[in-house]
C-alpha cells in the first residue's frame, strides 16, 4: 500500500518513512501543499497523511483541493490539539485526526482502520429513508429535490459508519462497536470522535440535523439508525 507522508518537518518524513517503511509501506513524501497536491495526481497513495501547518498552502487548504476531485483517505498529523482545528479538518473532508506527539502503534491503528473495507453482505442493498436513497454496494447517496436528484458524498469513515447503522435498521449500535469496526481494536480515548462524525453525517443526511429523525443518538450507549415505518396496508 502506498502512503504519501505531507510534513515541512524533515525528521518527521525521514522518521515515518523508515518506521512504516519497515512495516512493508511504501512511502512518498512532499514538503509543502503545493508538492503534496502535485505527488497525488503522480503516484495516486491509497492514504494522505497530512499535517496542517505547512508552508505556501496549509493542510486545510490541501483537503479542500483533494475533496473537489478525490475521495482517497485523509488522516490528519498535527501538532495542533484543538476541539476547532479537529473539527474543522473533519468538516473539510478529512476522516481522521492524530495530534503529535504520538505512538506508532497508535498511528498504525489509525492506517489499519482507514484502509479497512467494509464487507458488504447481500442483504438489503439499497436502503431509503426520507428523501434519501444509499445504495450500499455502490456507495453511493442520492438526494430526491424539486430540481432533481442530488449527490452526497460522504468520506470513507463516514461511511463506515452509516453502513453499520443502515444494516442494523432499528438496532443500538454501540460506541465500543462502532470504536472496533471503524478505528479496530485500538482503545480509543477521545470519545468526541463518534460525535463529531454523527454530527457530520446529520448534516448531509437529515432535513433537521439539530433533530435528527433517522440517525438517533442512545444517550451513554452508542447510535441507532430509525427507519421510515411501512407504509399502511
Amino acid at each position: 500500500m502506498r502512503i504519501l507522508i505531507a510534513d515541512d518537518d524533515p525528521q518527521i518524513l525521514r522518521a515515518l518513512r523508515i518506521t512504516l517503511g519497515a512495516r512493508g509501506y511504501e512511502i512518498v513524501t512532499a514538503h509543502d501543499g503545493p508538492a503534496a497536491l502535485a505527488a497525488i495526481v503522480e503516484y495516486h497513495p491509497d492514504l494522505v497523511m497530512l499535517d496542517l501547518g505547512m508552508p505556501t498552502l496549509d493542510g486545510l487548504a490541501v483537503i479542500d483541493s483533494v475533496r473537489a476531485w478525490n475521495s482517497v483517505p485523509i488522516l490528519v498529523v498535527s501538532g495542533r490539539s484543538g476541539a476547532w482545528d479537529k473539527v474543522e479538518a473533519l468538516d473539510r473532508g478529512a476522516d481522521d485526526y492524530v495530534t503529535k506527539p504520538f505512538s506508532i502503534d497508535e498511528l498504525l491503528a489509525r492506517i489499519r482502520a482507514l484502509t479497512r473495507r467494509m464487507p458488504t453482505s447481500g442483504d438489503e442493498p439499497v436502503v431509503a429513508f426520507g428523501d434519501i436513497t444509499v445504495d450500499l454496494p455502490a456507495k453511493t447517496i442520492v438526494r430526491a429535490t424539486p430540481g432533481g436528484p442530488e449527490h452526497v458524498r460522504l468520506t470513507p469513515t463516514e461511511w463506515q459508519i452509516l453502513e453499520l447503522l443502515l444494516r442494523t435498521p432499528g438496532k443500538l449500535v454501540s460506541r465500543q462497536a462502532l470504536y472496533a469496526e471503524v478505528w479496530g481494536q485500538h482503545k480509543m480515548t477521545d470519545t468526541g470522535y463518534l460525535r463529531l462524525y454523527l454530527a457530520q453525517l446529520r448534516k448531509k443526511l437529515e432535513a433537521d440535523p439539530s433533530h435528527p429523525r433517522y440517525l438517533l443518538t442512545e444517550a451513554g450507549m452508542g447510535y441507532r439508525f430509525a427507519p421510515d415505518p411501512p407504509p399502511a396496508g
